[in-house]
């Protein structure tokens, strides 16, 4: 039979009443013929409840101790999941992460996979069973308990989805699928019906939050078809799918506009402008598997310069530690933090061949009077750093100034 795979986020399962309502959904598509394998997230706000709980004992709880205490929360979802669908008359087994086969590098809190070996879960199908799989962890190599960072259990749906040959791979969220902008601070975004790869990639990168970069990595490289689908409705959702596969008349100038208020800025002033400084610091920030976004460096003057960079704002207290160390080494004067910005993205395979996007942007911001602190760009996407307290009006202009609540898209046919 096909194998179907689908995961279900935490809002998703986040009470009985939605357990219940996914087991049915799990069900009907066990009676329409599928192998069905069915990963999920925690219940809620779990994972944040487990989080907060860690914290209060310690600002830095041992990375090990963390990851066992954390995916504790998808057990707990996977075996209710598993007990409403076999309330129904319909045979499912649970599996962690471990018990299914996924391998993973080292790292704590952010462990990416390196080999899933799904043999267990091929014979759990075979013997007729839906399978409920905890997302979000595996197994590393050294045998510890791993978790694979925000939004994890997407990653752990395309591996398995990947290892299965599976025809698709559904996302179940509590939106109704992938919008031009974030619904809640842009009321006018339009539902988009099909979106590539490569836009998809460049959104998560930005900050959207409807699924996370790796997974979608993952669906390109080993060419798993996604489909992101409302969890509480029976909404059509949004394909995500190769450029060519996208209709002529639905191909846009501009996809999206993303927003991320989860970074900060760090700043090292006056740091010596000779070789080798920017390779040392970024170099001990790596080290520590701190991932940098954005990096600005300003005009040298008498041999020094500015150097700026955004990190995840969750890894605050990590880079004091190594930034502290890295102000003597290299002979900066001093650094800063400032976690009070925000990154708003404009993406669309559009720009590849359309002069002006940027200018556009910029003006559309101008016109608000929102100051740019910094810009990045690739061939499809121009991020820029802006105040927080600016970040909803500035989502809500640069939507409106493209026209993504439009009906047809500027630019398309």
């Amino acid at each position: 039979m096909p194998v179907v795979v689908q995961k279900y986020g935490g809002t998703s399962v986040g009470t009985r009443e939605r357990i219940q309502h996914v087991a049915d959904r799990v069900a009907r598509t066990r009676e329409g013929g599928n192998d069905v394998l069915v990963v999920v997230s925690a219940m809620g706000d779990t994972t944040d409840d487990l989080l907060r709980m860690a914290n209060e004992i310690t600002l830095v709880p041992e990375p090990r101790e963390l990851d066992m205490l954390l995916t504790s929360g998808e057990r707990i979802a996977m075996s209710l999941l598993a007990i409403a669908v076999n309330a129904r008359g319909c045979r499912a087994a649970s599996y962690t992460g471990s018990q299914a086969g996924i391998i993973t590098d080292t790292q704590h809190g952010k462990a990416r996979i390196v080999e899933v070996r799904p043999g267990r879960i091929r014979e759990s199908l075979d013997a007729g069973n839906v399978v409920i799989l905890a997302g979000f962890q595996g197994l590393s190599t050294s045998y510890d308990i791993t978790t694979l960072g925000r939004g994890g259990s997407d990653t752990t749906a395309v591996a398995m989805a990947a290892a299965l040959g599976a025809n698709v791979c559904e996302i179940y969220t509590d939106v109704d699928g992938v919008f031009t902008a974030d619904p809640r601070l842009e009321p006018s975004a339009r539902k988009l019906d099909r979106i590539s790869y490569e836009e998809m990639l460049e959104l998560s990168a930005a900050g959207a939050k409807v699924l996370q970069l790796r997974c979608v990595e993952y669906a390109r490289r080993h060419g798993v078809h996604l489909r992101v689908l409302p969890a509480l409705t029976d909404g059509e959702g949004t394909w995500v799918v190769e450029q060519d596969e996208i209709p002529t008349l639905e191909q846009a100038l501009i996809r999206g506009v993303a927003l991320d208020t989860d970074e900060a800025k760090v700043t090292l002033d006056e740091v010596p402008d000779r070789p080798g400084i920017a390779a040392a610091i970024f170099k001990a920030i790596a080290a520590e598997g701190i991932n940098v976004d954005m990096i600005v460096q300003n005009v040298s003057h008498a041999g020094r310069t500015d150097l700026s960079f955004t990190v995840p704002r969750a890894e605050l207290q990590r880079i004091h530690e190594v930034l502290q160390g890295i102000v003597s080494d290299v002979e900066a004067l001093r650094y800063s933090t400032d976690d009070g910005i925000a990154k708003l993205s404009l993406v669309g395979a559009g720009m590849k061949s359309s002069p002006g996007v940027a200018a556009d942007m910029f003006d559309a911001l101008a016109t608000e009077g929102i100051n740019i602190e910094m810009i990045s760009t690739s061939s499809i996407r121009i991020s820029c750093v802006i105040r927080a307290a600016d970040a909803e009006r500035a989502v809500q202009t640069v939507h409106q100034r493209f026209g993504l609540s439009d009906d047809v898209l500027e630019g398309e046919g």
